[in-house]
């Protein structure tokens, strides 16, 4: 599933090839890309005519702000993408939903499995979208201190990295970053969150806000599956720089004992029993 990286390495994409251009027509064919609407009338209706005038992130989610006051609210789910195509370029499959715009390139939803979404929603006066309501701070623009990722811990006797994935905790970090997180901190992902020292909380505050700025600086990771693109196609390339995610049996950076991989909660989590505590 993309993550934060990889999310606001699609945000730029878009925000930099469809800021300021005026939505023409709206084509919304995947009914399960657009579930929590009845039918694809409202997203179409809410949209055509209006300009982009931002694209923000909040944790994974994409949000499309529109001049006339209504957000566009894309979640990539596990395989989805967001694509700058030329209008008379077919289609790949897969694709959901196509923007046109009043000149140059469309915007393409493609996604395979269909767990991502698209909708159209108002905010409440505070600039809350009540859809993301309950999502926590986001991972990089929402834990300014040491003491804010603090709070979050405080009195938890949840495990590090199923807290660190609770998006009601902490929004944006999925499988791969928290495993990559955890390891620069030195810390082991089964660790209560209420153990941790002043000092741990230090480290892991400046692990999350490191290893997430260099993912996105290399644009993201790009696995196997192929899966994940930018709005040009192209991958990223964290991936060559991870240290300990699908690194089983390779020699830790660090101290050079081979990386373990252990099953918790249906996902592989990949640590160095020596330098994680």
């Amino acid at each position: 599933m993309p993550e934060l990286p990889e999310v606001e390495t699609v945000r730029r994409g878009v925000a930099e090839a469809f800021t300021g251009r005026r939505i023409t027509d709206v084509a919304a064919t995947g009914r399960r890309t657009i579930r929590r609407h009845a039918d694809a009338a409202e997203l179409v209706g809410r949209s055509r005519g209006q300009v982009l005038d931002a694209v923000d992130r909040h944790g994974k989610y994409l949000m499309l702000r529109l001049g006339g006051g209504d957000v566009i609210v894309v979640h990539l789910g596990m395989s989805g993408q967001l694509l700058r195509a030329d209008a008379g370029d077919p289609p790949p499959r897969h694709t959901h939903v196509v923007w046109s715009f009043d000149s140059g390139p469309e915007l393409r939803f493609v996604d395979p499995r269909t767990f991502g979404e698209v909708f159209v929603t108002g905010h409440d006066p505070a600039g809350v979208l009540p859809e993301l309501a309950l999502l926590g701070p986001d991972a990089l623009e929402g834990l300014p201190s040491w003491r804010t990722l603090a709070a979050v811990l405080d009195g938890r006797r949840t495990r590090l990295k199923p807290l660190l994935l609770d998006q009601h905790r902490i929004a944006g970090i999925g499988n791969i970053y928290a495993d990559e997180i955890l390891f620069a901190a030195k810390l082991a992902g089964d660790r209560p969150a209420e153990s941790l020292t002043t000092a741990e909380i230090r480290r892991l505050h400046a692990a999350i806000g490191d290893i997430l700025r260099t993912a996105v600086a290399h644009r993201g990771s790009s696995l196997a599956d192929a899966q994940y693109r930018d709005v040009d196609g192209a991958a990223g390339d964290y991936q060559l720089h991870h240290t300990v995610y699908a690194r089983e049996g390779q020699p830790c950076v660090r101290c050079g004992r081979l990386i373990v991989r252990r099953r918790e909660m249906g996902r592989s989590s990949f640590s160095c029993p020596r330098c994680q505590r």
